[in-house]
């Protein structure tokens, strides 16, 4: 049984919604006219109790939960524990449905059952997948290194101007919990793959990816290529200094869309070849993702060779990956 120093203290806390309730005790009046004012209480539960006056008038109940009271069309709830984020004093707007003549709650979703809107409420869950991602871009050999074979030399790449850009554009969230769940969307991802030598690359006739040698002297040269990315992640949550720290990981699938070279050369002509260079049309992989708030930074490394087994640079598979930060919309 609550001690009466609890009581008092939840009714202290009620005290500034009585302006708020006052206005739905107006709105309820002639239906107690109509009815006459009678008094019920009951015992749900050795952990729940009930307080009805007149028809509906007023109710309060008071459960492990939350404390709620309503008069008339309005009411307020105050919730026992709180997570991180969650409101202790919640007001209420109980409407009529029109449609079929039934009284729902307005602010809970149209629910009328306030121990089920706490649930959703606790339930609630929204990951970390769209926006924009921006960082660099290279590939490692089946060894796992940067280092190229010295046959494939002009495949090495500068690091510091291999950029690739994303714009993830949908996101569907699914959660176990409100701190955990699933993340899933759609995204577009733009590699660029600046070559470091004086050099492009060209596709011979039986497919197999070659050396292009200008005979002029470039200013630059990149390689690059558009691909449609799917992932499905598992995301937790932890809050943390009125935001919150994510962490995120799961495979993360691609469609090759478009996929072009550029030279700029130094009189200032350039040459754009379009081609689909024996890429892989699909690729797979897996990223991990920590963040703080809409703040990430974040890896992803591909299983599938960039180019097609047999086609790509000197035989060698390259293997991409990407190393970046992203900014993530809510």
């Amino acid at each position: 049984m609550k001690t009466a120093f609890t009581k008092m203290k939840k009714l202290i806390m009620i005290l500034p919604a009585i302006v708020f309730l006052v206005q739905g005790f107006g709105q309820n009046t002639s239906s107690a006219r109509d009815s006459g004012l009678k008094k019920t209480a009951a015992s749900d539960s050795s952990d729940a109790a009930r307080l009805i006056l007149g028809k509906d008038l007023i109710r309060i109940e008071d459960d492990r939960e939350a404390l709620r009271i309503r008069v008339g069309n309005r009411g307020v709830t105050i919730l026992e524990s709180l997570e991180a984020g969650e409101r202790r004093i919640c007001f209420d707007d109980y409407r009529r449905d029109g449609k079929n003549d039934e009284e729902a709650l307005f602010t809970g979703g149209g629910r009328d059952n306030m121990r089920d809107e706490g649930r959703t409420r606790r339930l609630r869950f929204r990951g970390h997948w769209a926006g924009v991602e921006a960082g660099f871009n290279n590939y490692l050999t089946p060894g796992n290194s940067l280092n190229l074979p010295e046959n494939i030399d002009y495949m090495s790449l500068h690091s510091g101007k291999s950029r690739f850009f994303n714009a993830n554009v949908a996101q569907t969230s699914l959660g176990l919990t409100r701190r955990i769940g699933f993340v899933t969307g759609l995204g577009i991802n733009w590699n660029n793959y600046r070559f470091d030598g004086n050099n492009n690359i060209i596709k011979l006739e039986n497919g197999e990816i070659e050396k292009y040698d200008p005979e002029l002297l470039l200013k630059r040269s990149k390689f690059s290529t558009l691909y449609l990315t799917l992932p499905l992640l598992l995301e937790v949550q932890i809050p943390a200094n009125y935001s919150q720290l994510s962490i995120a990981a799961g495979p993360i699938g691609a469609v090759k869309l478009y996929s072009y070279s550029k030279m700029v050369f130094d009189n200032g002509d350039k040459v754009r070849s379009e081609d689909d260079f024996s890429l892989n049309m699909l690729r797979y992989g897996a990223t991990l993702r920590i963040g703080f708030g809409n703040f990430q930074v974040f890896g992803t490394s591909y299983f599938m060779p960039l180019f097609q087994t047999g086609k790509s640079p000197g035989g060698v598979d390259l293997y991409p990956f990407e190393v970046g930060i992203s900014f993530t919309i809510d």
